[in-house]
């Protein structure tokens, strides 16, 4: 991404935030299947290699988030304890989810250039 003299990219190495990216990440999981908070913890964990995942303090609000706005929605497998939320997409939130897929894309792409360009200069990776 070209920036001139006057603007400053200071975010390293990607400008989308953890929390934009696990909410596509929790959409792009939902618009395959219904899930549960725990589970989706551990599925993107398991996507990453197991080298990261978010935290439930993040993953929790946003699900509440995401639910409130009406791009998914959740019920309790046992009302009467409440102990385990499972949560589908909705057609808002796949509409939403489209959305967001692509305002990301360009942020990936870019953060890819830059790892990339560092394996390559400091380390002598060829890519």
């Amino acid at each position: 991404m070209e920036t001139s003299r006057k603007e400053r990219q200071r975010q390293f190495p990607s400008k989308i935030s953890t929390t934009s990216f696990v909410k596509l990440y929790i959409l792009h999981l939902l618009n395959e299947k219904p899930y549960y908070g725990n589970m989706i913890i551990d599925e993107i964990k398991r996507r990453m290699d197991y080298r990261w995942e978010p935290s439930p303090g993040m993953v929790y609000p946003l699900l509440r988030d995401l639910e409130k706005h009406g791009y998914i929605s959740g019920w309790w497998d046992q009302p009467n304890k409440k102990s385990i939320r499972r949560y589908k997409i909705t057609d808002e939130g796949i509409k939403h989810y489209n959305i967001i897929l692509l305002q990301n894309k360009l942020a990936f792409e870019d953060s890819l250039l830059i790892v990339k360009n560092v394996l390559k200069d400091i380390y002598g990776e060829r890519y």
